[in-house]
């Protein structure tokens, strides 16, 4: 779920290293704090955002495209070798490449998983097994009353601090929000060194405000119900297309990715800032707090 986060251009104090309080807490900086602004941004960044998840369709592009004219073999090779130019790419650009490597070990067990049975849809089997695990964790999620949805955007926006307010503070520029908060935590670095403190706990839990709850699972019940339509529809194809080169199975997988994961993003970024105007009164958000 891929975007949201903080304010921008501004940061956030963080835990000292004495306070246990703030789940979190990063690593420490040369001036004994840390800041949370910065850790959130950090986590986004390492997600790979919105490239992240583009960069994740190439080597299903290049296999199907490759599969479709050259055979199993020539798709496998060319999948393989979009993973590794991704990889690559990254590295030479000192960029976050841990989605990458998580791209090209995906790849790599779903062109094991076709070589070894000589099938081309089973290059596909991976993520219809992920879609399906997805739909009961979230699933699970809410069940549990800890829908997946609120505990990830309440760890990279807490809405009690407002972070996600303002109109339109939580679409687009993740890329400046990071840079600016990669900025402001070196200017405070080079300042004179002080000790921060904690973000404000919040009057009451998230979990705690039924407004919140029923958002957020209702958030999580829709992310759920497209890993199943995704797992159900790919399912339906894969039994199909035995002895085929499965092209039309790659190509549904593709329409069912990155523009459909667009629309959630958007549809829950957008109920998230709204949730955060409701929890969060005119005038304390992050950029109004004093700092410590």
């Amino acid at each position: 779920m891929t975007s949201t986060g903080d304010t921008t251009g501004t940061s956030s104090p963080g835990p000292s290293p004495d306070d246990d309080r703030s789940p979190t807490a990063g690593p420490a900086d040369d001036t004994g704090g840390s800041s949370i602004v910065f850790d959130r941004h950090l986590v986004l960044e390492q997600l790979g955002g919105w490239r992240g998840m583009v960069d994740a369709t190439v080597p299903t592009i290049a296999f199907i495209v490759a599969n479709g004219i050259g055979g199993l073999r020539t798709g496998i090779w060319t999948a393989l070798g979009a993973a590794l130019l991704i990889f690559g790419l990254r590295l030479a650009r000192r960029q976050s490449v841990q989605q990458a490597v998580s791209g090209l070990f995906a790849v790599g067990v779903a062109v094991a998983i076709a070589a070894a049975t000589g099938q081309a849809r089973d290059f596909y089997v991976p993520g219809i097994l992920r879609n399906a695990a997805l739909t009961l964790v979230l699933l699970g999620s809410v069940a549990l009353r800890r829908p997946l949805v609120g505990v990830v955007a309440e760890f990279l926006a807490p809405s009690h601090l407002g972070a996600m307010a303002a109109p339109g503070s939580a679409f687009p520029g993740m890329r400046g929000r990071v840079d600016s908060a990669r900025a402001t935590l070196h200017a405070e670095r080079d300042a004179v060194p002080r000790r921060a403190g904690p973000d404000p706990e919040p009057e009451r839990p998230w979990r705690e405000d039924p407004r919140l709850l029923r958002a957020y699972g209702w958030l999580t019940v829709m992310w759920a119900a497209v890993f199943l339509l995704r797992a159900g529809v790919q399912g339906f194809l894969y039994l199909r297309s035995e002895g085929t080169d499965a092209t039309d199975l790659g190509i549904v997988s593709l329409l069912l990715g990155v523009p459909v994961t667009a629309v959630e993003v958007v549809v829950t970024l957008w109920v998230v800032s709204r949730l955060h105007r409701h929890r969060c009164p005119p005038g304390t958000t992050t950029e109004d707090r004093p700092p410590a």
